[in-house]
């Protein structure tokens, strides 16, 4: 089935026998949805996050699957739409006899999650769930979108409405923005602030793009951008969304894919004898490129293959086949995510 990279609307679902990712879905219910709806990072305490609900929520709207959306939005309506306003606690562990710790919210998961929400509500018709995508979108810009402290005119999405910002400056996670949700959601919802969020993300983006790889937190203030003594700016397990979230929008010639494709290279050349036998890249520093982390986890050797699929504008792709055995959560996700966006943005680079 073609699918558009502008949205994935009502003809752009992916259903039945037509969904050539149906095994690779099955296989991710099966390791990581339990029975209850809850989507179980087991390296994380065996936790469920709003990341990870919102992921799960938006992988089953893509692939029609409405069982298991139902699943995961009620347990999570029951379980981490708890606060005050619409957004959702950002994570509930199984160990803490209060299961969430900490009301604060995760941006990133409230954006999937509504994303999802507008998908399904505008395929279904569903005027509730539509309300609902729209209660989150109005307090995820009252709460988490500001004004950029270098008087740049910017807004910036911050990684939740408390934590983020002290004495004049905010520290940012791009990993966080993912524009074509961002864009759908605006527009559904009339959050018009949303979209210019979108596009002041990805300007930031191209800014630093100029020093290297994107970094996992980037601290903004009154001078730009600074190197937060609080958080880690490597290119690591979250900035390796950025050029996955890229593609996905419509942005395959950002200069961030291409600096992320050039880390990739550059590792593939040098560090071969470490990355023998499947071993991944997880961790760059990002402006020397010296590889921090590798991993043997298969999902991560799906992105840098996507990527240069990508560049390559060939036929075919290394894309490793898709297996969830001895694979945690998070990779097993990126690596479902990466299948989904070389159909919708790169129909040429099918796995070899």
């Amino acid at each position: 089935m073609a699918i558009s990279a502008q949205g994935l609307g009502d003809s752009h679902v992916f259903i039945g026998s037509l969904n050539p990712l149906a095994a690779p879905w099955a296989a991710w219910k099966e390791a990581y949805l339990a029975a209850d709806g809850r989507v179980v990072d087991a390296m994380q305490q065996g936790a469920s996050h709003s990341e990870s609900q919102g992921y799960g929520l938006v992988l089953a709207t893509i692939f029609g699957d409405n069982a298991a959306f139902d699943l995961i939005y009620n347990w999570t309506e029951q379980n981490l739409a708890i606060r005050s306003d619409a957004l959702l606690a950002w994570r509930w562990l199984p160990a803490d006899s209060g299961a969430v710790p900490d009301l604060n919210n995760a941006s990133d998961g409230d954006l999937f999650y509504c994303w999802a929400l507008v998908m399904r509500g505008q395929r279904d018709g569903n005027s509730a769930m539509l309300d609902r995508a729209k209660a989150i979108a109005n307090d995820l810009v009252a709460k988490c979108v500001v004004l950029s402290p270098d008087e740049s005119g910017r807004l910036l999405m911050l990684p939740a409405a408390q934590g983020f910002t002290e004495e004049g400056t905010a520290n940012i996670n791009l990993s966080y923005y993912m524009p074509l949700a961002m864009n759908e959601v605006a527009q559904a919802t009339n959050t018009p602030l949303l979209t210019k969020c979108a596009a002041d993300g990805v300007d930031m983006m191209r800014m630093l793009a100029a020093e290297g790889t994107m970094p996992d937190w980037i601290g903004v203030g009154p001078n730009g951008f600074f190197v937060s003594p609080k958080q880690s700016d490597r290119n690591g397990y979250e900035a390796m969304r950025v050029a996955l979230f890229l593609i996905w929008s419509g942005n395959r010639e950002h200069p961030a894919v291409a600096a992320q494709l050039a880390a990739y290279r550059s590792a593939a050349t040098r560090e071969r004898a470490r990355l023998a036998g499947g071993k991944n890249v997880t961790v760059f520093e990002r402006r020397t490129g010296a590889v921090l982390e590798i991993s043997d986890h298969v999902g991560y050797g799906a992105l840098p293959a996507l990527i240069e699929c990508m560049q390559a504008k060939g036929i075919g792709s290394t894309i490793p086949f898709y297996r969830t055995n001895n694979q945690a959560y998070y990779p097993a996700t990126l690596h479902l995510m990466a299948m989904i966006v070389q159909i919708i943005a790169t129909p040429e680079c099918v796995p070899i």
